[in-house]
């Protein structure tokens, strides 16, 4: 295998359902052969909407606050976030006495997965010396902003630049890296923003709190203001990728023509 596709899932935790979307994708782009998929599950526990059945030894996550989209510890386990899983993830699949051929390693992650991916290609700490890595951040609620500007009104909204929508007050994994490293990582690493041209409606868990909405009316619009912001307050070389035929739908944006080359390098 030359190339892996990393798919983190949305708020619904479906990973058995990214996987086959990935995989999907991998097809269509001719590139099954030398491909391998990896959808990683982050269970949710601990509240009546967010309680998944846990496998022997599995970890599960909290889905609000400090909670899985931004690197947040495990129930019970706090040593481990789930930043600390991707990490391992990356160095296995890195790891030239098991996949000598591998030479990139691609993250994608659609709606509350492209949320997670917005703050974790921030803080990554892992960058392998033989495989680029590249964050493809599909139709997220919202961004990680690295300083207190914003689009819309942020009067009245107190929480507007708390993490995981800025800087202030990071918890879990980022809360050990300065505000100048996750300045530097996210403005020179290889990320795309991979938006949907119908994903206009506040549907599908739409984040319709003062923070988010500080970053523009829906989600289209919150990556375009994104990506302009990112390209010019901090001179990032990102790239921005329009799928002018899907709204907020996972499959949709990982088998699409116009995504392929950002996913399957």
């Amino acid at each position: 295998m030359r190339r892996a596709l990393i798919v983190i899932h949305g708020a619904g935790r479906n990973a058995d359902d990214y996987f086959s979307s990935g995989m999907a994708g991998a097809y269509l782009a001719g590139g099954l052969d030398d491909t391998i998929v990896v959808a990683p599950r982050f269970a949710g526990t601990g509240s009546r909407t967010c309680d998944d059945k846990l496998a022997p030894g599995e970890i599960g996550f909290a889905c609000s606050g400090n909670d899985w989209r931004g690197g947040g510890p495990g129930v019970g386990v706090a040593s481990v976030t789930t930043y600390d899983g991707v990490d391992e993830l990356i160095r296995r699949l890195a790891d030239k006495k098991q996949y000598p051929r591998m030479t990139h390693i691609v993250l994608m992650g659609h709606s509350a997965g492209g949320q997670f991916l917005s703050r974790y290609a921030a803080a990554s700490k892992v960058e392998p010396a033989d495989a680029s890595i590249r964050y493809v951040v599909s139709n997220p609620s919202s961004y990680l902003y690295l300083d207190a500007s914003r689009p819309g009104p942020v009067e009245g909204c107190a929480g507007f630049n708390q993490w995981t929508y800025g800087m202030e007050n990071r918890a879990g994994y980022a809360a050990a890296i300065s505000d100048d490293a996750m300045r530097k990582n996210l403005a020179r690493r290889d990320v795309v923003y991979l938006l949907g041209g119908y994903d206009t409606t506040p549907q599908f868990g739409f984040d319709s709190t003062c923070g988010a909405m500080a970053q523009g009316p829906n989600r289209l619009q919150r990556g375009l203001d994104y990506f302009a912001y990112i390209t010019a307050t901090f001179d990032a070389t990102h790239r921005l990728v329009q799928v002018p035929n899907c709204g907020h739908n996972g499959r949709c944006m990982l088998v699409a023509n116009e995504a392929r080359e950002a996913l399957f390098p």
